[in-house]
C-alpha cells in the first residue's frame, strides 16, 4: 500500500509542477495556440485536484505545491514555450508510467489513461512521437548499450 500512496504522491508533485510550467507556457505561447495551452493547464489542474482526493482515500496527506519549479530551461519566447509543453508532457509520462506498474485495476487503467493523455499532448506540442512514451529515450549516439533506464541520479517528477 505505502508504494502505491508513494506513486500516486509522485503523480501529485508532477501534476503540481506541470501546472506551475503551464502557467509559463501560458505567458509565452504564441496566440494562435494558447486555447491549446489553457486546456492543457485546466486538464493538469483537474487531474491535480483528482490526484488530492485519491491520496486522503488512501490515508495519505497531499504534498502541497512548492512556492516555484525551477525549469529545465530559459524560456523567453513562443518556441521555448512549445518546447517546454512537449517537455512538461514527456516528464509528466514518466510519472504516470510509474503509477501503472504500481497499481492495479481501474485505478491502474486511469493511469494508462492519463500517460497516453500525456503522450498525444507531447505529440501535438512537438510534432513527433517518441516509440515508448513515459520511458527514458536515448540517442543513437549513447551506443548499443543504452538500456533506456535512467543514468545514477536522474529523477522524473520535477520540472
Amino acid at each position: 500500500m505505502k508504494k502505491l500512496v508513494d506513486a500516486v504522491q509522485a503523480a501529485l508533485a508532477a501534476e503540481h509542477a506541470t501546472v506551475y510550467g503551464y502557467g509559463v507556457v501560458g505567458g509565452r505561447i504564441d496566440s494562435s495556440r494558447q486555447d491549446e495551452a489553457r486546456s492543457a493547464y485546466d486538464a493538469h489542474r483537474s487531474r491535480r485536484d483528482a490526484l488530492r482526493r485519491e491520496v486522503r482515500d488512501l490515508g495519505g496527506e497531499p504534498e502541497p505545491a512548492a512556492a516555484a519549479y525551477a525549469l529545465p530551461f530559459a524560456v523567453p519566447d513562443s518556441a521555448a514555450a512549445v518546447r517546454l509543453a512537449a517537455e512538461l508532457e514527456d516528464r509528466l509520462a514518466g510519472v504516470y508510467a510509474d503509477l501503472v506498474r504500481a497499481s492495479g485495476g481501474a485505478r491502474r487503467r486511469e493511469a494508462a489513461g492519463v500517460l497516453r493523455e500525456a503522450a498525444v499532448r507531447s505529440v501535438r506540442w512537438r510534432g513527433s512521437s517518441v516509440a515508448f512514451p513515459g520511458l527514458s529515450e536515448r540517442s543513437a549516439s549513447d551506443g548499443p548499450e543504452a538500456s533506456g533506464s535512467p543514468t545514477p541520479g536522474e529523477t522524473s517528477g520535477s520540472l
